[in-house]
């Protein structure tokens, strides 16, 4: 498994509601998606740093997501352009089902 830590910074802060409401928007592609376990949309307590996070099966299907097509996409949702930043991780604990 590969995380994928997808980094927003914003030098005003981030309208709470409208990063509510696209994530909303957003997250219907992601059900089901092959190779994607878990996503999750984030805004930090300072309103200035949105960020999402990813964990995928392999490092191989990660990557080949994150095109630079998708890069400018993302860039014109969140005004600013993401720093990705690819994690290995070494154990997972998933409590969902319990």
């Amino acid at each position: 498994m590969i995380g994928v830590l997808v980094n927003f910074t914003q030098t005003d802060k981030f309208d709470r509601a409208t990063l509510t409401k696209t994530a909303g928007e957003l997250r219907a592609p992601f059900e089901g998606m092959a190779g994607l376990r878990f996503k999750s949309f984030m805004l930090d307590e300072d309103g200035v740093h949105a960020r999402n996070f990813y964990v995928w099966d392999d490092e191989e299907k990660a990557r080949s997501f994150f095109t630079e097509e998708l890069v400018e996409k993302v860039t014109g949702i969140y005004g600013v352009p993401p720093k990705i930043e690819y994690l290995n991780i070494l154990e997972f604990v998933d409590n969902s089902g319990t």
